[in-house]
């Protein structure tokens, strides 16, 4: 095979191991992570150096600064998180993507093959799922460091190349070229830790003299500088038709990397020799791939240092390049919150499932005051369309929120500790469609009424009116003990069906009675009896939700991001 051949294939070959590597190694950790990512994350709410500091370490879980970026611009656009707190976490998340160039930086060579068997051994004997993650995570960083090996040995040949050597010494020249080829290079592969890698191994390689990088610090650092700025292309593509926060947050990543470059490409040679500084000392070929890891961090941690006390200028500067607000489009049939673009990181996912519940909880709670509203009205009132708009959000919702749950499971991503939660998620989703089907079937049985010319009496009004309450009160429980996860307001559901179950009892006796004494037309008996039979079958929906808080099934919170279940006033209003 022709030696070009050879090298073109050793490349992509290796580097396509390291990206199996890296993304098995990130779903591996997230796994093994389990609840901690949560409490990471919970760091969000907080103020920025907390959002810094959950931004780089949510990052070097995900091992992806992009990952991450998306994650945020997702929570932005859903309204969970303010600008100011998403460019805190970028900042972080810049950080965070310089540990995996750290990683790379340790001399493992020998240790390759153990690793790759003892994580293969522990995945593969494991009984536990947290001991088989622990072991994938090992197996694939030593898969990682396999593709750097291919990488660097058929980078050998290069390193001898007169062309190839003429080319990096003007790389090194003109730090513009470096900056511009960087870039390129992380747009292609999507994955500056990909890049940066290739960088290390590159210039460990020796040149003419045999001792020298061939390329060397000085050179280096720009490819570095422009992998730093190709890795935001993913954010700003990942901002495509989101909200105006969300696209700011997306420039607030590309302006942080562009102003750090546009400064630290000035001052290369000083930069390079406070790298060598705090680095370790001996052959260039030998150190050069943990001072471009030193260099990466220290460009990263400055960059953050100046620009965290100035968010309120980096917010002014975003909000001036895209200026206006979103428009309020009235009726929001579209899930508010769910965002697939992190389906792949299941703390957010299942974070952002559980605030579209309290969406759904919110228009469910107005579905049923509307319902109330609505009886002893004409089909054509303001007061039941009302009802049918909401009847007709919930169910859409529902489907939305069964669909994305279903891509959560399917992505293979989740443990099984947040596969039970999910699926208990999903069955309170499930439940308060069954809810919104009984209110169907009272709005049928109300068609009826109407089509025949009939009409409930003073009394029957009141006493349906009075079981809705308790269905309002019951849901309302029920939700609150699953998002607590309280056993107590669990406890209350249950004590409170029973209470409607006897006012069903009572209130077809009531009615019964007043048939006797001729108030009440005998031909409303039946539907009389449906609709009270419907709101009881709508109650032990309730229960259903209840027992799910029993069994330690609750939302997922982020911090001070719990609120409460209430549909958005401007939604409320218009529907």
């Amino acid at each position: 095979m022709n030696e070009n051949v050879k090298v073109v294939f050793g490349l992509i070959g290796g580097l396509a191991l390291f990206l199996y590597g890296m993304n098995s190694m990130s779903d591996a950790l997230q796994k093994a992570a389990g609840e901690k990512m949560k409490k990471i994350l919970e760091f969000l709410t907080k103020n920025p150096i907390m959002g810094a500091l959950a931004g780089a370490l949510v990052t070097a879980v995900l091992q992806s600064s992009s990952a991450t970026t998306v994650m945020v611009i997702g929570f932005v656009s859903a309204g969970l998180m303010s600008l100011p707190q998403a460019i805190s976490v970028i900042f972080g998340a810049n950080i965070g993507t310089t540990m995996t160039a750290q990683l790379m930086a340790f001399k493992i060579s020998d240790y390759i093959y153990p690793l790759i068997f003892i994580g293969f051994m522990l995945n593969f004997l494991g009984k536990k799922e947290k001991v088989k993650n622990i072991g994938m995570v090992i197996f694939s960083f030593g898969l990682l460091f396999e593709g750097i090996e291919i990488m660097g040995s058929v980078m050998k040949p290069l390193a001898g190349s007169p062309i190839f050597v003429d080319l990096m010494g003007k790389v090194s020249s003109v730090p513009v070229l470096g900056v511009v080829l960087g870039a390129v290079m992380t747009l292609v592969v999507q994955s500056s830790s990909a890049t940066i890698a290739v960088l290390q191994s590159f210039a460990s390689q020796a040149g003419p003299d045999g001792v020298s990088s061939v390329i060397g610090l000085t050179g280096a650092i720009p490819i570095l500088l422009g992998d730093n700025i190709g890795t935001t292309i993913t954010a700003l593509l990942a901002s495509i038709g989101q909200s105006k926060d969300a696209k700011r947050t997306a420039i607030a990543h590309s302006f942080f990397n562009i102003t750090g470059t546009c400064v630290f490409i000035w001052i290369i040679p000083w930069f390079a020799q406070f790298v060598r500084y705090i680095s370790p000392k001996g052959n260039e070929i030998d150190v050069i791939s943990r001072q471009i890891a030193n260099a990466h961090t220290t460009f990263n941690v400055v960059c953050t240092l100046v620009w965290l006390p100035l968010i309120p200028l980096m917010v002014k500067i975003v909000t001036t390049i895209i200026r206006g607000r979103d428009k309020n489009t009235g009726v929001v049939y579209e899930p508010k919150y769910l965002d697939n673009k992190v389906i792949d990181q299941p703390v957010a996912a299942m974070y952002l499932v559980s605030q579209e519940l309290e969406n759904l909880t919110g228009f469910a709670v107005h579905m049923l005051n509307s319902l109330k509203g609505s009886l002893n009205q004409k089909k054509t009132s303001a007061a039941y369309e009302k009802f049918k708009n909401q009847l007709d959000i919930v169910q859409h919702l529902q489907e939305e929120i069964t669909d994305y749950i279903t891509k959560l499971f399917s992505s293979g991503n989740l443990t099984e500790l947040q596969s039970e939660q999910t699926a208990g998620l999903l069955y309170v989703t499930n439940n308060i469609e069954r809810i919104a089907d009984r209110c169907q079937d009272i709005d049928s049985i109300w068609i009826k009424i109407q089509g025949d010319g009939m009409s409930f009496s003073e009394e029957a009004g009141k006493e349906i009116e009075n079981c809705i309450n308790v269905l309002l009160d019951l849901l309302r429980l029920a939700m609150t003990a699953v998002k607590e996860g309280s056993e107590e307001e669990a406890e209350l559901v249950f004590k409170n069906k029973k209470k409607l179950h006897k006012a069903e009892k009572k209130f077809n006796k009531a009615h019964l009675n007043r048939v006797k004494n001729q108030k009440c037309d005998p031909a409303m008996t039946g539907c009389f009896s449906g609709i009270l039979y419907n709101l009881d079958r709508a109650a032990d929906n309730c229960v259903s939700i209840a027992e799910e808080a029993l069994d330690n099934q609750g939302f997922v919170k982020l911090g001070e991001a719990a609120r409460n279940f209430a549909a958005p006033a401007a939604v409320v209003e218009a529907v």
